[in-house]
């Protein structure tokens, strides 16, 4: 476990300088996004350890698109979850919550929705990263989420009935997005994803709380009482849509809490919220996926 030292460490120091503490400590930093430093109170790292797990790809129209699973080592099928990552892309906090998902009993899909960019994973800061990011259509995220939905679902140990997506951030928005689009889902948790994002003419026509009523599968939403960028009165309109429209849900606001509060690898990250929340994602899972 890291120290909380090191939630401040990067302050005044180059990245260079940084990395270089870092590795005389013994904690490695390859795979996650630079723009996301400094680095929280821990890191961590969920072992492979009676897990498979697979790079592999899906095909978006004539793109290939990066891909990364995991699952129980032992045979049999289990419930697919798509899950979307935040806005640095497939990073290793993605990785590593898959692999999470993975122990649990699902057969976690993640992907990189910014492989035909190159990546964010390099870029030195938030301006750069959403540079790239901003102009994508949220149609050809929802066409790749689709290409890997397919995939996922004509995976050996893939049990039939449909899928579960959850997503970060951006990730958490395009989670509830999938859900308008693609009949499959069954179960949604969406980690502090925006509701009324900003819209703009051949990028976003529309946010999930402008087409909540066409949402079909259960949505859990988690939020952060102190997030700055999403107000509670939009997580309350959300959950108050879906639930005119008969369905079925539940928004989890954490007082206190600030956007990304799961992110252990950055200093929003707090662990009480963050250990109830993913409970929470767990059990609706189990819940709500057919066959969990």
């Amino acid at each position: 476990m890291v120290e909380d030292w090191l939630a401040n460490a990067y302050g005044g120091l180059s990245r260079r300088e940084f990395l270089a503490r870092m590795g005389a400590a013994g904690i490695g930093l390859a795979g996650f996004a630079v723009a996301a430093t400094p680095v929280a109170g821990k890191l961590v790292r969920t072992s492979e350890e009676g897990l498979v797990v697979a790079e592999g790809s899906a095909f978006s129209g004539d793109f290939t698109i990066p891909v990364y699973n995991a699952r129980p080592a032992a045979p049999g099928t289990y419930p697919v979850v798509i899950v979307v990552p935040e806005i640095f892309g497939m990073h290793e906090h993605i990785r590593d919550v898959t692999r999470r998902l993975g122990r649990k009993g699902f057969l976690a899909v993640t992907f990189e929705p910014y492989a035909r960019e190159g990546g964010v994973l390099n870029l030195p800061d938030i301006a750069a990263v959403r540079k790239v990011v901003d102009p994508i259509p949220d149609d050809r995220v929802m066409d790749d989420m689709e290409a890997v939905a397919a995939l996922a679902m004509k995976h050996p140990a893939a049990r039939p009935g449909g899928i579960g997506v959850t997503g970060f951030c951006r990730g958490g928005m395009y989670a509830l997005l999938f859900a308008i689009r693609c009949p499959a889902v069954k179960a949604v948790v969406s980690w502090y994803g925006q509701i009324r994002p900003a819209l703009t003419p051949g990028v976003r026509t529309f946010g999930p709380l402008d087409e909540a009523v066409k949402i079909n599968a259960p949505v859990l939403g988690l939020y952060g009482g102190e997030d700055l960028g999403i107000p509670v009165a939009d997580v309350r309109a959300m959950e108050a849509a879906l639930k005119r429209a008969g369905n079925k849900a539940e928004f989890v606001v954490y007082p206190g809490a600030p956007h990304a509060f799961f992110a252990d690898y950055r200093p929003s990250y707090r662990p009480e919220a963050a250990a109830d929340a993913w409970e929470r994602c767990v059990a609706w899972f189990n819940r709500y996926l057919p066959g969990a």
